[in-house]
């Protein structure tokens, strides 16, 4: 309270001052009004005596002076009622302006204390967030290294498989190659001991056909048909026919056709006739010398 009157000392002395002037003008008011109803009153009948003229400018000063005590009575009078107000307004304000500064001294301890739980309320939502930010990324790193691993895992797999599947087609490569090898020699070996046996067979061949044996072959082929020839009324001495004969293994005849001959139709009939007729026909001597397509010569004369 001390302080708040210190602070507000000029206002308070002027505010005296003013209620002190305004006491003595409200005295001085009051003297002249009493004067001027005295001075209206009818004037008493005095008796007349002889006043010293000193003696009466004393008075006259006395009473002045006493107006001017009452008028200044007055002003100090009212300079007291208006220094009280003065102070009463200033310790109402001293009193509104201490109630306002308590205010705002609460209204920013509560506004220190909101931002303070506001700050705090940030830091736990931020460390908060921060332990849910490194959870998550804990989470996300374990999930990564999950991934990594199974697509590590994967690709040695994967590494794997084409590791076996080449190792697998290199074996199948080798084992074809392998047997592509085996089987061109066999082929090769084949083919050799076929070449043999045809040359073996040709040269077989070309010296059974040189032996005697042909010959007697032929003969015993053309003495069957002769054998089943049945002569027709047409036939003159001296036929010469060519007979081309096709028989299977075992001797049957499949196919027998003149295609040149010195007799009629009568006589060719005939031959190729006696040619089914000697169906089977005789095996050769030796398996060289038969022949599934052949020419015979038929003379049934000679």
């Amino acid at each position: 309270m001390a302080s708040e009157i210190k602070e507000n000392s000029w206002p308070i002395m002027l505010s005296i001052g003013l209620h002190a002037a305004i006491a003595a003008a409200l005295l001085l008011m009051t003297l002249v009004s009493a004067d001027r109803v005295s001075s209206e009153r009818p004037a008493a009948p005095v008796n007349a005596m002889v006043v010293d003229s000193q003696v009466l400018k004393s008075f006259q000063r006395a009473q002045a002076e006493r107006a001017a005590a009452a008028q200044a009575a007055a002003q100090a009078a009212e300079q007291a009622r208006a220094a009280e107000q003065a102070r009463n307004a200033a310790a109402e304000e001293a009193q509104s302006a201490r109630i306002a500064a308590e205010a705002k001294a609460a209204t920013e301890k509560q506004a220190a204390a909101e931002a303070k739980a506001a700050e705090e309320a940030q830091a736990a939502a931020q460390a908060k967030a921060a332990e849910e930010a490194r959870a998550a990324a804990q989470a996300r790193a374990q999930v990564e290294a999950r991934v990594a691993a199974a697509r590590a895992a994967q690709e040695a797999e994967r590494r794997a498989e084409e590791k076996r599947a080449a190792d697998a087609k290199a074996a199948a490569d080798a084992k074809a190659a392998e047997a592509r090898r085996l089987a061109e020699n066999q082929a090769k070996a084949d083919r050799e001991a076929e070449l043999r046996r045809q040359i073996a067979e040709e040269e077989h061949v070309d010296a059974v056909e040189a032996s005697p044996l042909r010959d007697r072959y032929l003969a015993s082929l053309q003495d069957r048909i002769q054998h089943a020839w049945i002569k027709p009324p047409s036939a003159r001495v001296g036929i010469k026919c060519q007979v081309q004969v096709t028989q299977v293994p075992g001797g049957e005849v499949t196919s027998a056709r003149v295609s040149q001959c010195n007799g009629d139709a009568a006589v060719r009939q005939s031959i190729e006739n006696a040619v089914y007729r000697a169906s089977p026909l005789p095996e050769p001597p030796d398996p060289a010398l038969f022949q599934r397509n052949f020419t015979i010569e038929f003379k049934p004369d000679e």
